[in-house]
């Protein structure tokens, strides 16, 4: 079982330039940690219509209390994270005035974190981005590693950059609010990170998924920990995804252009489920992985009530079609990180990630 011997109130994990403090409780201090990580003239709370009426009043008031603080609320969903929604909170930020001396902070699940990132990384060349994520996706993954972005109608993060947090703070005890579905769909991400780097860290998420699901806090915040630990070891090697970083996308080209062709209406963790089961499938396909691997994935999945097909409604040509226009894509085929066997990757001679024609793909699509 995931447990610590005895657990601390907050778990801080090193993630080179900044740090991750995840735990119970943490959010009657979060002013503390930002004004520690960041000091700043002004802190610009970006969040959106679900999150804000719970949590954004008390940050922007406890911020008030070191500075000018001023709240700006998005829409709620992937729809939101584009371009204009970008250009908006930009024309925001200047029509305020602030200036260089600014925070961003980034109160939300994943599409806040990656369009205040991305606002904040493009704000006057760059300005600092403090990240605290409100969804269990985000808290595992999204949150941490410095990718920011928006989708456009040709794909998902296909306009962004990479703009490290100054820190990020994880507070367990605001997953409380989250949909069991949401739930659910973050733990695709904590499955993933077992997948490709730690098999015992997959079986714990297996034998614990009752109280993950249910919301156990101090198992949560276990869990939600080993994650960080795991993607920030990653990250540290690889900053810019010329490398091992790759392994992280695991899942995440068919989830991508699944979760495109479904005009988002699936969870972008239930779509990496998927991913995962299909692209598990490819590597057995191509001789990289054990036989039995996707299988294993897709028992854990079905387990976690993920979904591990393509919905028939999706056409698999279009799905195919969707992965050419991957951030993966090159001279015109799509890369793959694919698993040798649970808890370990295709190194692919160092590239950590290799080329599929359409056809495998295609056989796996049916």
């Amino acid at each position: 079982m995931i447990a610590a011997a005895a657990h601390e109130t907050v778990r801080t994990v090193d993630a080179g330039s900044y740090a991750v403090h995840i735990g119970r409780g943490l959010r009657r201090d979060f002013a503390t940690h930002i004004v520690a990580a960041t000091r700043a003239h002004r802190y610009a709370v970006v969040s959106d219509a679900n999150v804000a009426p719970l949590f954004a009043d008390a940050l922007v008031a406890e911020l008030e209390g070191h500075a000018l603080a001023s709240l700006h609320v998005i829409g709620a969903g992937e729809e939101h994270k584009t371009r204009d929604t970008w250009l908006r909170v930009t024309d925001e930020l200047l029509a305020l005035g602030c200036g260089r001396d600014t925070t961003v902070v980034a109160l939300g699940g994943g599409v806040v974190g990656d369009l205040a990132g991305f606002v904040a990384s493009t704000y006057m060349r760059g300005i600092p981005v403090v990240q605290i994520p409100t969804s269990l996706l985000a808290m595992i993954d999204a949150s941490v590693g410095g990718k920011t972005g928006v989708d456009t109608a040709m794909g998902k993060n296909l306009v962004g950059t990479f703009h490290p947090p100054a820190a990020v703070l994880a507070d367990v005890e605001m997953l409380s609010s989250l949909p069991i579905a949401h739930r659910r769909a973050g733990l695709a991400e904590a499955i993933k990170h077992g997948v490709i780097a730690d098999r015992s860290y997959f079986t714990a998420i297996d034998h614990a998924l009752s109280a993950l699901i249910e919301g156990d806090p101090d198992v949560t915040l276990d869990v939600v920990a080993r994650s960080v630990e795991l993607k920030a070891e990653v990250v540290r090697s690889d900053m810019r995804e010329g490398g091992r970083r790759k392994t992280l996308n695991f899942g995440h080209t068919l989830g991508h252009a699944i979760e495109q062709v479904s005009g988002y209406s699936l969870l972008h963790g239930e779509c990496v489920a998927i991913g995962m089961v299909l692209e598990a499938r490819l590597a057995e396909r191509l001789g990289i992985a054990e036989d039995g691997t996707a299988r294993v994935i897709e028992a854990v999945l079905a387990r976690a009530a993920l979904p591990i097909e393509r919905p028939k409604a999706l056409d698999a040509g279009a799905v195919l079609g969707a992965t050419h226009r991957d951030k993966k894509s090159r001279a015109g085929v799509v890369e793959y990180a694919l698993p040798t066997r649970i808890g370990a990757m295709d190194e692919c001679g160092g590239a950590w990630s290799v080329a599929v024609g359409d056809e495998h793909v295609r056989e796996v699509l049916r």
